[in-house]
Protein backbone atom coordinates (compact mmCIF):
# COMPACT_ATOMS: atom_id res chain seq x y z
CA UNK A 1 0.00 0.00 0.00
CA UNK A 2 1.32 3.25 -0.92
CA UNK A 3 2.19 5.99 2.12
CA UNK A 4 -0.76 8.25 -0.17
CA UNK A 5 -3.07 5.19 -0.15
CA UNK A 6 -2.43 4.82 3.77
CA UNK A 7 -2.85 8.64 4.09
CA UNK A 8 -6.24 8.59 2.46
CA UNK A 9 -7.88 5.49 4.09
CA UNK A 10 -6.50 6.63 7.98
CA UNK A 11 -8.02 9.77 7.18
CA UNK A 12 -11.60 8.04 6.20
CA UNK A 13 -11.22 6.33 9.69
CA UNK A 14 -10.49 9.08 11.76
CA UNK A 15 -12.74 11.13 10.33
CA UNK A 16 -15.92 8.54 11.04
CA UNK A 17 -14.19 8.49 14.63
CA UNK A 18 -14.58 11.93 15.09
CA UNK A 19 -18.55 12.06 13.36
CA UNK A 20 -18.90 9.46 16.12
CA UNK A 21 -17.86 11.60 18.63
CA UNK A 22 -20.83 13.56 18.95
CA UNK A 23 -23.53 11.75 19.38
CA UNK A 24 -21.51 9.68 21.46
CA UNK A 25 -20.42 12.28 23.64
CA UNK A 26 -24.42 13.20 23.95
CA UNK A 27 -25.18 9.85 24.64
CA UNK A 28 -23.05 8.96 27.42
CA UNK A 29 -24.42 12.21 29.45
CA UNK A 30 -27.41 10.56 29.68
CA UNK A 31 -26.64 7.15 30.61
CA UNK A 32 -23.02 6.23 31.55
CA UNK A 33 -21.72 7.36 34.43
CA UNK A 34 -20.70 6.67 38.42
CA UNK A 35 -23.94 9.17 39.78
CA UNK A 36 -26.86 9.66 36.88
CA UNK A 37 -28.54 13.21 38.28
CA UNK A 38 -32.80 13.23 37.58
CA UNK A 39 -33.33 15.09 35.12
CA UNK A 40 -29.65 15.77 34.46
CA UNK A 41 -26.19 14.31 33.23
CA UNK A 42 -24.67 11.78 34.40
CA UNK A 43 -21.21 12.27 36.17
CA UNK A 44 -18.09 10.76 36.28
CA UNK A 45 -15.28 11.42 38.45
CA UNK A 46 -12.47 13.32 36.74
CA UNK A 47 -10.17 14.28 39.65
CA UNK A 48 -10.35 13.77 43.24
CA UNK A 49 -13.84 15.57 44.59
CA UNK A 50 -14.64 16.50 41.28
CA UNK A 51 -17.16 15.80 38.76
CA UNK A 52 -17.79 16.00 35.28
CA UNK A 53 -20.69 14.82 33.09
CA UNK A 54 -19.90 11.73 31.25
CA UNK A 55 -19.08 13.15 27.17
CA UNK A 56 -16.08 15.15 28.10
CA UNK A 57 -14.04 12.55 27.86
CA UNK A 58 -15.58 12.31 23.92
CA UNK A 59 -15.35 15.68 23.73
CA UNK A 60 -11.45 16.06 24.25
CA UNK A 61 -10.99 12.78 22.00
CA UNK A 62 -13.06 14.71 18.98
CA UNK A 63 -10.40 17.61 19.77
CA UNK A 64 -7.43 14.96 18.85
CA UNK A 65 -9.26 13.31 16.45
CA UNK A 66 -10.15 16.78 14.46
CA UNK A 67 -6.31 17.86 14.28
CA UNK A 68 -6.21 13.84 12.45
CA UNK A 69 -8.52 14.51 10.25
CA UNK A 70 -6.51 17.59 9.03
CA UNK A 71 -3.09 15.69 9.23
CA UNK A 72 -4.51 13.04 6.99
CA UNK A 73 -6.78 14.55 4.56
CA UNK A 74 -6.44 18.28 4.56
CA UNK A 75 -7.94 21.68 5.97
CA UNK A 76 -11.07 21.46 3.93
CA UNK A 77 -12.24 18.02 5.41
CA UNK A 78 -11.68 19.34 8.69
CA UNK A 79 -13.80 22.26 7.82
CA UNK A 80 -16.21 19.60 6.28
CA UNK A 81 -16.14 17.67 9.79
CA UNK A 82 -17.37 20.55 11.85
CA UNK A 83 -19.90 21.10 9.62
CA UNK A 84 -21.14 17.82 9.63
CA UNK A 85 -20.16 17.07 13.48
CA UNK A 86 -22.70 20.35 14.13
CA UNK A 87 -25.45 19.20 12.24
CA UNK A 88 -25.07 15.92 14.20
CA UNK A 89 -24.92 17.90 17.36
CA UNK A 90 -28.20 20.01 16.38
CA UNK A 91 -29.81 16.16 15.63
CA UNK A 92 -28.38 13.79 19.23
CA UNK A 93 -28.21 17.03 21.67
CA UNK A 94 -31.20 16.70 23.98
CA UNK A 95 -33.61 19.86 23.04
CA UNK A 96 -32.79 21.74 26.27
CA UNK A 97 -28.86 21.91 25.17
CA UNK A 98 -29.06 22.21 21.40
CA UNK A 99 -27.86 25.82 20.99
CA UNK A 100 -25.55 25.40 24.00
CA UNK A 101 -23.93 22.16 22.27
CA UNK A 102 -23.86 23.33 18.80
CA UNK A 103 -22.29 26.58 19.86
CA UNK A 104 -19.89 25.43 21.91
CA UNK A 105 -18.96 22.56 19.40
CA UNK A 106 -18.40 24.55 16.29
CA UNK A 107 -16.40 27.33 18.25
CA UNK A 108 -14.45 24.82 19.92
CA UNK A 109 -13.39 23.24 17.09
CA UNK A 110 -13.17 26.68 15.06
CA UNK A 111 -10.64 27.56 17.44
CA UNK A 112 -8.76 24.31 17.52
CA UNK A 113 -8.38 24.39 13.82
CA UNK A 114 -7.13 27.89 14.32
CA UNK A 115 -4.34 27.08 16.44
CA UNK A 116 -3.39 23.67 14.96
CA UNK A 117 -2.96 24.92 11.51
CA UNK A 118 -0.18 27.23 12.34
CA UNK A 119 1.59 25.35 14.91
CA UNK A 120 1.16 21.46 12.94
CA UNK A 121 4.51 22.52 11.03
CA UNK A 122 6.35 23.50 14.27
CA UNK A 123 5.49 19.07 15.49
CA UNK A 124 2.42 17.44 15.73
CA UNK A 125 2.37 16.88 19.80
CA UNK A 126 2.54 20.79 19.97
CA UNK A 127 0.38 21.40 17.69
CA UNK A 128 -2.03 18.86 19.37
CA UNK A 129 -1.76 19.70 22.58
CA UNK A 130 -2.03 23.70 22.47
CA UNK A 131 -5.04 23.40 19.87
CA UNK A 132 -7.13 20.83 21.95
CA UNK A 133 -6.40 23.09 25.16
CA UNK A 134 -7.74 25.76 23.56
CA UNK A 135 -10.37 23.93 22.11
CA UNK A 136 -11.47 22.30 25.86
CA UNK A 137 -11.57 25.72 27.41
CA UNK A 138 -13.54 27.22 24.82
CA UNK A 139 -15.95 24.28 24.42
CA UNK A 140 -16.54 24.10 28.47
CA UNK A 141 -16.82 27.78 29.17
CA UNK A 142 -19.36 28.20 25.84
CA UNK A 143 -21.45 25.43 26.79
CA UNK A 144 -21.59 26.02 30.36
CA UNK A 145 -22.37 29.71 30.24
CA UNK A 146 -24.93 29.32 27.17
CA UNK A 147 -26.66 26.13 28.86
CA UNK A 148 -26.64 27.19 32.55
CA UNK A 149 -25.38 30.41 32.84
CA UNK A 150 -22.33 29.39 35.23
CA UNK A 151 -19.30 28.80 34.66
CA UNK A 152 -19.32 26.96 38.33
CA UNK A 153 -18.43 23.43 37.05
CA UNK A 154 -15.85 24.84 34.20
CA UNK A 155 -12.67 23.08 36.21
CA UNK A 156 -13.70 19.39 36.47
CA UNK A 157 -15.32 20.14 32.48
CA UNK A 158 -11.67 21.15 30.94
CA UNK A 159 -10.10 18.50 33.54
CA UNK A 160 -12.23 15.70 32.24
CA UNK A 161 -11.25 16.52 28.38
CA UNK A 162 -7.16 17.36 29.18
CA UNK A 163 -7.53 13.43 30.15
CA UNK A 164 -8.33 12.40 26.43
CA UNK A 165 -5.43 14.98 25.30
CA UNK A 166 -2.97 13.40 27.60
CA UNK A 167 -3.76 9.80 26.90
CA UNK A 168 -3.74 10.93 23.01
CA UNK A 169 0.00 12.36 23.40
CA UNK A 170 1.69 8.03 23.34
CA UNK A 171 -0.30 7.91 20.19
CA UNK A 172 0.40 11.04 18.62
CA UNK A 173 4.31 10.34 19.08
CA UNK A 174 4.23 7.16 17.57
CA UNK A 175 2.29 8.40 15.33
CA UNK A 176 4.63 11.03 14.02
CA UNK A 177 7.83 8.73 14.00
CA UNK A 178 6.02 6.41 12.19
CA UNK A 179 4.51 8.51 9.47
CA UNK A 180 8.43 9.68 9.13
CA UNK A 181 9.85 6.68 9.10
CA UNK A 182 7.09 5.28 5.88
CA UNK A 183 7.59 8.56 4.19
CA UNK A 184 3.81 9.70 4.98
CA UNK A 185 2.64 12.88 3.20
CA UNK A 186 0.73 15.25 5.66
CA UNK A 187 -1.87 17.43 4.72
CA UNK A 188 -2.48 21.00 5.62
Amino acid sequence: MTPDLRRRIEGLAVLVGFTACIPAANWLVGNVGTVCVPEGPCLIPVAPGLAAPSGVLVVGLALVLRDLVQRRLGRYWALAAIGVGAILSVIFAPPSLILASTTAFLLSELADLGVYTPLQQRGLILAVVASSVVGLVVDSAVFLFLAFGSLEFLLPQIIGKTWMVLVSIPVMSWLRRRDERIGMPVCT
